[in-house]
């Protein structure tokens, strides 16, 4: 049986590692490759074959849709499955990936299930999905249940994954609807807001202080908690242009914000994995027109 070979394609180590460890724990026998941009993407396409690539939007060198574009140009990977995984979810963005030949997206922050179902179904379509699943446990494919889902402990458990019977483009690609943000209004005084999207909803957050490495936002505690190692995508809206900037990360830690049990506000520390140079001059600007502190203390 010949071996199905996903491409994982990522300037950021984490995340590259969560899809890595989802993918393995969930499809036994998939031989996975990594890059860290597109270009070092397309040294790696040239040389060893590819059935299916997730690939990240915004990369330094050269970007997601770059690649894609490029894969659509050539005669061997014209036909290869193209998963863009990507916080952008403007409809211009998604139009644009579109027309360029993306057979599907994957929303940050995602879930272990959304990753698998999206994976799956695009192996389907390309006739790879029953060679590789026959190489799956008896239990896991009478079942169906994952027998090993460690990745959506670290990501928050499962989300609703939506799959529209009959979508236009923009329905089918566009990240379901978020639940509502928290109101913030009475939360403690900060140097700005944003909005904190986890795989299970959206949180509105205080931003306390920012450096190029992380954050230190608070949230109200309520039925959405984040969680420790969770992949998120922090929202940050400042100046008077309303800059917004998408920044992909984890959360590191996860405390409560006043001395006592019940504590009303949490406190959390998200570290970002970009590394696009566009974000870190957006940090940059933030940071030396005084919007945030550049060094601070989590337990501060």
């Amino acid at each position: 049986m010949s071996k199905v070979s996903v491409l994982v394609v990522d300037d950021a180590t984490f995340i590259r590692d969560l899809v890595k460890k989802g993918l393995r724990d969930n499809l036994p026998g998939i031989q996975i490759e990594e890059a860290v941009n597109g270009r070092k993407a397309q040294q790696l396409l040239g040389r060893n074959p590819i059935d299916l690539i997730l690939c990240d939007w915004e990369m330094p060198e050269m970007s997601g849709l770059e690649l894609l574009q490029w894969c659509r140009e050539q005669e061997s990977l014209k036909g290869v499955p193209f998963i863009m995984v990507t916080s952008r979810g403007d409809k211009e963005n998604v139009v644009q990936a579109i027309q360029a030949g993306v057979s599907d997206f994957i929303g940050k922050p995602f879930s272990n299930e959304q990753l698998i179902t999206k994976v799956k179904k695009a192996l389907q379509r390309a006739g790879k999905l029953a060679a590789l699943m026959s190489a799956a446990p008896p239990k896991m494919l009478s079942t169906g249940a994952f027998a090993n889902d460690s990745l959506a402990a670290l990501t928050g458990g499962k989300t609703e994954v939506v799959r529209p019977a009959a979508p236009t483009p923009a329905a089918a690609f566009a990240p379901s609807p978020a639940a509502a943000p928290a109101k913030a209004a009475a939360a403690p005084a900060g140097r700005g807001q944003g909005q904190l999207r986890l795989p299970g909803g959206m949180m509105a957050c205080v931003v306390k202080a920012l450096s190029l490495k992380e954050a230190l936002l608070v949230v109200k505690r309520g039925e959405l908690l984040p969680q420790v190692l969770e992949s998120a995508v922090l929202d940050l809206e400042q100046g008077e242009a309303s800059e917004v900037a998408r920044l992909n990360g984890y959360l590191h830690s996860v405390s409560a914000f006043e001395p006592k049990p019940d504590s009303e506000w949490l406190q959390v520390v998200f570290r970002f994995v970009d590394r696009d140079p566009q974000k870190m001059d957006y940090l940059s600007r933030l940071i030396a027109r005084g919007t945030a502190q550049k060094h601070f203390s989590p337990g501060a």
